[in-house]
């Protein structure tokens, strides 16, 4: 499916377009997003620290934080994405050494790219990979990937956008972009013209003027189950007359592959580094580490 952004009902670009003040700040706007993204990356945490404090007894925020650190850093997983896990995955049975008896470990599900790398396949060459195969079919060099995690939108890789950009939009969680457009409704959304379309609220309008894009289009990355898991969004330097049917099709089929891989991420190496976490915190032996291949 694919959907078209509305236009301002007046048909006219923002005021706001060009972005810059004459000094070149835009310091309440910096202000509002530096707020917001502290907020949502602390909040994400501290509910994570929660849980761990209540499920394990534990004395203090400073031990729930330090168990989640040690299973981030032993499987290599991102400290927001496993504390976003530990809040969504149903805790492990009371007084069970083994958090997920019995779980099948399945091979991950082939991409339609190949990814030169030694060894198992990582999440970061992942998102890159599938970033760059959106940008090809888009025929454009600006764009970016977010991990949906918390109910927000947060991001994980990009080029080309520079770093107003990127440190404004570090976190989604507001209706009023094309991600979370996107996002909401499973399917693809394009803008043609940031400048006149409507969905966008004036900060978030403006910020992306400046970082050059004037239209972009959006990718929903969705599980086999039917549930975001991430999204990829290309940035154009011009006004959109496409994309084309055959270029929709090409980043669905993206889309799905990327979508159904990282399920199996979450389904393999997230639960991985959960298992590590409840062993170190309820004194049990600590998992070894699969074996390249996993």
């Amino acid at each position: 499916m694919h959907q078209e952004a509305p236009k301002r009902p007046d048909g006219e670009p923002s005021r706001e377009r060009g972005g810059d003040r004459r000094d070149g700040t835009v310091p309440a706007e910096e202000h509002r997003a530096d707020l917001r993204n502290r907020t949502l990356a602390r909040g994400a945490v501290a509910a994570a620290e929660d849980v761990l404090l209540k499920r394990y007894r534990l004395a203090s925020r400073q031990e729930a934080f330090a168990l989640l650190r040690a299973a981030s850093q032993h499987h290599n997983v991102k400290l927001h994405t496993l504390a976003d896990a530990v809040v969504r995955v149903p805790g492990p049975a009371p007084g069970a050494d083994v958090w997920f008896p019995g779980r099948a470990r399945n091979v991950p599900p082939a991409l339609p790219w190949r990814i030169d790398q030694d060894g198992p396949v990582q999440l970061p060459a992942v998102l890159k990979g599938a970033l760059h195969r959106v940008l090809d079919i888009a025929e454009t060099d600006m764009g970016n990937v977010q991990l949906a995690e918390g109910g927000v939108l947060r991001m994980a890789t990009h080029t080309g956008l520079g770093q107003h950009f990127t440190d404004y939009f570090a976190f989604v969680a507001g209706p009023t972009t094309s991600c979370a457009h996107a996002a909401r409704h499973r399917r693809q959304v394009t803008v043609r013209e940031v400048g006149t379309e409507e969905l966008f609220d004036e900060d978030s309008r403006r910020v992306i003027l400046r970082a050059g894009s004037r239209a972009c289009h959006s990718v929903p990355l969705v599980s086999p189950l039917g549930a975001l898991v991430g999204m990829v969004s290309s940035h154009h330097s011009r006004p959109l007359t496409g994309p084309s049917s055959v270029q929709l099709d090409a980043l669905q089929e993206t889309g799905t592959a990327v979508g159904r891989w990282l399920s199996w991420y979450r389904r393999t190496i997230v639960l991985d580094a959960l298992e590590h976490l409840h062993a170190r915190a309820s004194g049990a032996r600590v998992p070894e580490r699969p074996a390249p291949g996993r």
